[in-house]
C-alpha cells in the first residue's frame, strides 16, 4: 500500500461516516458472530426509562458500556448487546399525567382507568429517535431493534412466574407496615429507591410542639413531637422505664418531663430558662400502664390513652416522652402490633384528613395551622420550629408521609445472611463500594416492598376469594385454564375483569401492581421470557459477567438484582460490577438547563470529537466512583492530545509518500525490539508493547482509570521523543536499512496503537487502522494483540538517559547569584553524571538534548547526578547563533509555502559581525540543515526579515531547479 499526504479528514466528519460505515458493512454484527456461544460474555444492561432523555450521566454509562465489551469481543468474546426499556412505573405515569395535565392518583380514576392505561402505552411506543441517534453518535454499538421492554407481555409473564415462585417457598408475605407513601401518587414507595439519589431528602421547617396529655390521676405529661400532624391519629404514649422523670411546676402549670431534659424544655420564646419547682422523683417504669384522657376528645377503645414502656425512647431530645400515632410511624406501628393498641387512620390514600376538625385539608397545608390551634386551645404548651431533613418522592417531588399500609413483602431479612455471603465473589470497583455502601445497605435492608396501589405496570397475579384465600397465578396458561381467558394484554384494566371460581368462590385480582424495581431486577431472566423460553442459554450463562451504572444504583438495581437473584436462583446476578460518579456540571452543581452548566452532549462532540469526551470520561475520577464537573476546556484538552496521534501520522504519510514507502497489507505484521538495530526503535516498540499489556492488566481487573492512565503518556512518548528525535533519519538519512526500519517502526507503532485504542476511542481507531492500511475490514473485528515482548535493558537505559536531560535542561534554567539561565540554542561545553555508566549512543543524545560538546561520565557514586559546565566561550556563542540561523530560515521556509523535501538558493545578511562571523564559520552546517544548496548574499524570490539572538537578518531564498 502506498501512503498519501493530506487526505486525513476532521474528526466530526469520520467519526459520522464511519457511523454509517459500520451499519452498511454490519460491523457489529460481525463482531458477534464471528465468536462462538461457547465463549459467552454476558453483560446485564441497565434499562433507562423511556421517557427519560440523553444526558451526559447517561452517556457516562453508555461509554463504559461500550468500552468493556469492545475490549471482550477483541479477546475473543461472544458479547451480545440489547437494548432495554424501562417502560413501566412512576416515570412514565408522570410522563403521561404531565401530557394529559393530571395531577393526582383521584384525577386519574376520573379520567378513566382504560384511556389512562392506553395512552400511557401509546407514549411508551412514540420514543423519538433521539435516543438512537446520540448512542450512535458517541460510538456506542448496541441493538435497538431487539430491544426489550418492561411492559412486553412475555416479560411481563416472567415477572409472574417469579412472583408466584418466591410465593410457594414462602418468601413472599402479605403484611401491613409502616412505609414510606407519597400522597400525590397514591402508593408507597421503598426506602431504596427514595434514597438512591441524594435530591430526595430535603430540608424543610416544621413546627415541633410540647404537647399537654391529662392523666387519668390528675397529672399532666409533657410529649414532644414534630409531627403535629399525627396527633389526630394518637392512641398511646411511651416511656423508657430505666429514665428518671420529674414532676415540676413552672407558673400555674405542672408537668411530667424526663429528668434529664427539664433545663433544656423549660426555656421561653427566646430560649431563656424558666424558673420551676421540682414536686418529685418518678421513675419512668412508675408511669408504664398510667391511662390518660383522649387528646381531642375522641376515645379510641379500650386498649387505647395508656402509657407503654419502650425502649427507643431516649433523653437526647425531646421531653422523654413520645405521642404514639401507631398509623403514622414505624416503630410505634411496632409497639402497637405487640400490645395490641389501637391503630387509627385519620388521613386518606391522598392526604386528606377523614376525620378531626381538619376534614378535608391536606396534611401538609394542616400542619402547621394544626400546631397553632391547639395551642391557642391550650392543648399544646409551647411550639418550636425546626429545621430537618425530609424525604419527598423521588418522582414527583410530593413531600413523602409515613404511612402503615397494607402491602406485599419479599422477606430480605430471611435471606440477609446469604445475599451478604454471596457479596464476597463479586469483583467490584471501587472496591469499597462492596463492603462499604453495598454491604451496609444489605445489612440495613428492610423487607422489600414489592407491591405499589398503581397502574402502569406489571399486573400482580394474586387472586383472592371473599373468605380470604389466596390464588397467585404463575403464567398466563395456568390464568387461562383457571378462568378460560386469554388475553393480549396483561396491563390494567382488563386483567382486573377476570375472575374464576374454586370450590364455589369467585376469585377476584387485588387491586396492586407490582414494584417497577421487581422488574428491573428480574431482567436478567425476564429479557429471555425465562422460563418459558431460552431456558438453556439464561441457565448456561447466569450469573452475568458483568454491569455498571452510577453510584445511586449501588441501592437500586444492584441492589435489587442482588435480592432477586439470591430469592430465587441462591446466587449473586453478576461478577463483576463497575460504580460511577454523577457527572456535575462545569460550575460543580446539578446539571441544569437553568443554572446553563453544561453543553448539550451533540454540540460537544462535534466541536471537539465524540472520542475525546469518551476518552475524558473514561479517564476521570467518576470511574473511581467519584463526582465529577465536566469543563468543556477539558474535553478540548484531550482532543488536542489525541491529536499528536493525527500529527504523526501526517509526518508518517509525508515522508512516506516522497520516498515511496509502501507497506503490504496482506502480510502477518508483527515486529519485536530484536527484529531491529537501533536503540530508538527498539524503545518504542517495547513502549507500544508495555502499553498493551498495561492495558490487558488493568482491563481484566475491571480498573479503567488505570487503564487509561498511560495512554497519553505513550503518545507523547512516540511524538516528542521518537517522532522528534528520528525526524533527521525520515529525511536525510544516509542509512537505507535505518530508514526503512524508522519508516516501519512508526507504521507498526500507529498501527498497534488502533488496535489498542479501539475500545476506548472506536472512531479515532478505526480510521487511523484505515488509513494505515490494516489488513481487516475493521479493527473492531481483530483479536486483542498479545504480544508483550520488551527489551528491557534498551526501556532502563533510556529511561536513565532521560533522566539526566531533564536534570540538565533545569540546570540550564536556574538562575543565581553566581548563574545565569541560559537557552537550549546555545551550545555548552560538557555535563557529567554519576550513577549507571550508558554507552556512547545515549551519551550522544544527552549531548543533543542537553546541548553540550562532550558528556563525561563521573564514576557510580558522588555529590550529584548531574554536573552542567555553563561557562560560554566565543566559539560555543557562534554556534549558538548558528542555531538561531538554522531557526529563522525554517521558519522562511514554511512561510514560503516550500515542501519539506525541496532544495533551495539561500542568501543571509546581516550588519551585525558577530552574527555574520557565525555565518561564515557554519556555512556547511547551515546547508545542510535548511537543505540549500547555495549560500550567499544574493536576492531571491522570498524575503523576510527576522531576528536572530536580537540581531536583524535578512532571508532570502527561491526553490533551487
Amino acid at each position: 500500500m502506498k501512503f498519501q499526504a493530506n487526505t486525513r479528514r476532521r474528526a466530526i466528519e469520520y467519526e459520522k461516516a464511519l457511523v454509517q460505515y459500520w451499519k452498511d458493512n454490519k460491523t457489529f454484527e460481525k463482531s458477534i458472530e464471528q465468536r462462538s456461544a461457547d465463549d459467552a460474555y454476558v453483560f446485564y444492561d441497565g434499562p433507562p426509562f423511556i421517557s427519560g432523555v440523553p444526558h451526559h450521566g447517561t452517556l457516562l454509562s453508555s461509554i463504559v458500556k461500550d468500552a468493556i465489551p469492545r475490549y471482550q469481543t477483541m479477546k475473543g468474546k461472544r458479547v451480545e448487546r440489547v437494548w432495554g426499556w424501562d417502560a413501566h412505573g412512576l416515570p412514565a405515569e408522570r410522563y403521561t399525567e404531565k401530557k394529559l395535565g393530571i395531577h393526582s392518583r383521584k384525577e386519574v380514576l376520573e379520567f378513566g382507568l382504560e384511556k389512562y392505561i392506553n395512552a400511557t402505552r401509546e407514549n411508551m411506543l412514540e420514543t423519538s429517535s433521539a435516543w438512537e441517534d446520540v448512542i450512535d453518535r458517541i460510538g456506542r454499538w448496541v441493538d435497538f431493534k431487539g430491544a426489550y421492554k418492561t411492559m412486553d407481555k412475555d416479560y411481563m409473564e416472567s415477572i409472574w412466574w417469579a412472583f408466584k415462585t418466591l410465593y410457594d417457598k414462602g418468601k413472599i408475605y402479605e403484611g401491613e407496615k409502616v412505609l414510606m407513601y407519597c400522597t400525590l401518587d397514591g402508593t408507597p414507595l421503598s426506602k431504596a429507591e427514595v434514597t438512591m439519589d441524594s435530591g430526595a431528602y430535603q430540608d424543610v421547617t416544621d413546627p415541633s410542639v410540647y404537647v399537654k396529655f391529662k392523666l387519668e390521676d390528675g397529672s399532666t405529661m409533657l410529649a414532644w413531637t414534630t409531627t403535629p400532624w399525627t396527633l389526630p391519629a394518637n392512641t398511646a404514649l411511651a416511656v423508657n422505664p430505666e429514665l428518671d422523670y420529674i414532676e415540676v411546676k413552672v407558673g400555674d402549670e405542672q408537668f411530667i418531663l424526663a429528668e434529664e431534659l427539664a433545663a433544656k424544655v423549660l426555656t421561653d420564646e427566646k430560649h431563656q430558662p424558666l424558673q420551676y419547682e421540682v414536686l418529685r422523683k418518678i421513675k419512668g417504669s412508675e408511669l408504664v400502664g398510667k391511662k390518660y384522657q383522649p387528646l381531642l376528645g375522641v376515645d379510641r377503645g379500650a386498649n387505647a390513652h395508656k402509657v407503654w414502656a419502650a425502649d427507643y425512647v431516649s433523653n437526647e431530645d425531646g421531653t422523654g416522652i413520645v405521642h404514639l400515632a401507631p398509623a403514622y410511624g414505624e416503630e410505634d406501628f411496632e409497639l402497637a402490633k405487640e400490645n395490641n393498641i389501637p391503630v387509627v387512620h385519620v388521613i386518606d390514600q391522598n392526604g386528606f384528613y377523614t376525620e378531626s376538625d381538619w376534614v378535608g385539608q391536606n396534611v401538609w397545608e394542616a400542619n402547621k395551622p394544626i400546631a397553632k390551634d391547639l395551642h391557642e386551645r391550650g392543648i399544646v404548651w409551647k411550639i418550636e420550629y425546626v429545621r430537618h431533613s425530609y424525604p419527598h418522592c423521588h418522582r414527583c417531588g410530593t413531600r413523602l408521609m409515613y404511612r402503615a399500609h397494607p402491602s406485599w413483602f419479599l422477606n430480605i431479612d430471611a435471606q440477609r445472611k446469604l445475599m451478604l455471603e454471596k457479596n464476597e465473589p463479586i469483583n467490584w470497583f471501587p472496591e469499597h463500594v462492596k463492603h462499604g455502601r453495598f454491604e451496609k445497605n444489605i445489612e440495613q435492608a428492610p423487607d422489600w416492598n414489592i407491591s405499589r396501589d398503581r397502574f402502569w405496570a406489571t399486573a400482580m397475579p394474586v387472586w383472592k376469594s371473599p373468605s380470604g384465600k389466596v390464588k397467585v397465578v404463575g403464567s398466563y396458561a395456568e390464568l387461562k385454564e383457571l378462568s378460560g381467558v386469554e388475553l393480549d394484554d396483561y396491563h390494567r384494566p382488563w386483567v382486573d375483569e377476570i375472575v374464576f371460581d374454586i370450590d364455589g368462590e369467585t376469585y377476584t385480582r387485588i387491586d396492586k401492581v407490582m414494584d417497577s424495581w421487581f422488574e428491573a431486577g428480574s431482567m436478567p431472566f425476564a429479557q429471555f421470557h425465562y422460563p418459558f423460553e431460552n431456558v438453556e442459554k439464561f441457565e448456561k450463562n447466569f450469573p452475568g459477567d458483568f454491569i455498571v451504572e452510577y453510584i445511586g444504583q449501588v441501592r437500586a438495581w444492584f441492589y435489587y438484582m442482588h435480592a432477586m437473584s439470591i430469592a430465587l436462583f441462591g446466587t449473586n446476578s453478576f461478577k463483576n460490577v463497575i460504580v460511577t460518579g454523577n457527572v456535575a456540571g462545569n460550575d460543580g452543581r446539578k446539571m441544569s438547563k437553568s443554572y446553563g452548566n453544561y453543553t448539550d452532549p451533540n454540540e460537544l462532540m462535534d466541536k471537539f470529537s465524540a472520542d475525546s469526551l469518551r476518552f475524558l470520561l473514561l479517564s476521570s475520577p467518576l470511574l473511581n466512583g467519584e463526582d465529577f464537573a465536566l469543563q468543556d476546556k477539558e474535553v478540548g484538552d484531550v482532543a488536542r492530545k489525541l491529536g499528536m496521534i493525527w500529527n504523526m501520522y501526517d509526518f508518517f504519510t509525508m515522508y512516506a509518500e516522497v520516498d515511496g514507502w509502501e507497506f503490504d497489507p496482506e502480510k502477518p505484521f508483527t515486529l519485536n525490539p530484536d527484529d531491529l538495530n537501533n536503540p530508538l526503535d527498539k524503545w518504542i516498540v517495547s513502549r507500544v508493547h508495555q502499553l498493551n499489556q498495561h492495558i490487558t492488566e488493568h482491563m481484566d481487573a475491571y480498573n479503567i482509570p488505570e487503564t487509561m492512565a498511560e495512554i497519553l503518556p505513550f503518545i507523547d512518548d512516540a511524538s516528542n521523543w521518537f517522532v522528534r528525535r528520528s525526524r533527521r533519519r525520515f529525511w536525510k538519512s544516509e542509512d537505507d536499512n535505518d530508514k526503512n526500519d524508522a519508516y516501519r517502526t512508526l507504521h507498526y507503532v500507529l498501527l498497534k496503537l488502533s488496535v489498542l485504542l479501539a475500545p476506548f476511542t472506536p472512531f479515532l481507531a478505526e480510521e487511523l487502522y484505515q488509513k494505515l492500511g490494516g489488513g481487516s475490514e475493521s479493527v473492531h473485528l481483530l483479536d486483542w494483540p498479545t504480544n508483550y515482548s520488551v527489551d528491557e535493558a534498551t526501556i532502563e537505559f533510556m529511561a536513565e538517559a532521560r533522566k539526566i536531560i531533564e536534570q540538565g535542561l533545569s540546570l540550564r534554567m536556574f538562575k543565581s547569584d553566581d548563574e545565569q539561565q541560559v537557552k537550549i540554542r546555545q551550545p555548552l561545553s560538557k555535563l557529567s553524571y554519576t550513577g549507571q555508566k550508558l554507552d556512547s549512543y545515549y551519551e550522544n543524545i544527552i549531548a543533543e538534548e542537553v546541548n553540550v560538546k562532550t558528556v563525561e561520565y563521573a564514576g557510580a557514586e558522588g555529590v550529584e547526578l548531574v554536573v552542567l559546565d555553563k561557562t560560554i566561550t566565543p566559539e560555543l556563542k557562534r554556534e549558538g547563533l548558528m542555531r538561531e540561523v538554522v531557526r529563522v530560515v525554517q521558519n522562511a521556509r514554511k512561510e514560503a509555502g516550500l515542501n519539506v523535501d525541496d532544495r533551495i538558493k539561500l542568501s543571509l545578511k546581516t550588519d551585525d559581525e558577530e552574527l555574520r562571523a557565525a555565518i561564515t564559520e557554519h556555512s556547511e552546517t547551515i546547508k545542510a540543515e535548511t537543505l540549500a544548496l547555495e549560500l550567499g548574499e544574493a536576492d531571491y524570490g522570498f524575503k523576510t526579515d527576522a531576528k536572530a539572538d536580537g540581531a536583524l537578518l535578512t532571508v532570502s531564498l527561491e526553490k533551487a531547479s
